[in-house]
């Protein structure tokens, strides 16, 4: 995560998840229990536009550091579940995962 001036409850709590991922892949790997974090980009969901986000100053700086140069559509947090879900990827346990079209 990249963290920005004005989001530190978000950047905060940004960090305390992925703590708590690690702990958790700790915790519960005897258990051949895999914990990893999904950390997105900026996202288009239902409440973006409600928020005011679509046209906003906040919405074109994040497009624009993201090499993709766009917002996610909502359907593809799919994307981002399937491989850390795999047998393939059985060794990957507390990891955060970016899916985020290179937004950093």
């Amino acid at each position: 995560m990249n963290p920005t001036a004005n989001a530190l409850i978000y950047a905060a709590t940004k960090s305390a998840l992925d703590s708590i991922t690690r702990v958790l892949a700790q915790e519960l790997g005897p258990r051949k229990i895999r914990v990893n974090t999904i950390a997105p980009g900026g996202v288009e969901t239902e409440g973006v536009p409600r928020i005011g986000i679509i046209g906003s100053e906040f919405e074109k700086e994040m497009v624009s550091n993201t090499p993709l140069g766009r917002f996610w559509a909502a359907g593809g947090y799919r994307a981002g579940r399937g491989v850390p879900g795999s047998e393939d990827a059985g060794w990957v346990t507390g990891e955060r995962i970016a899916v985020s079209g290179g937004y950093r």
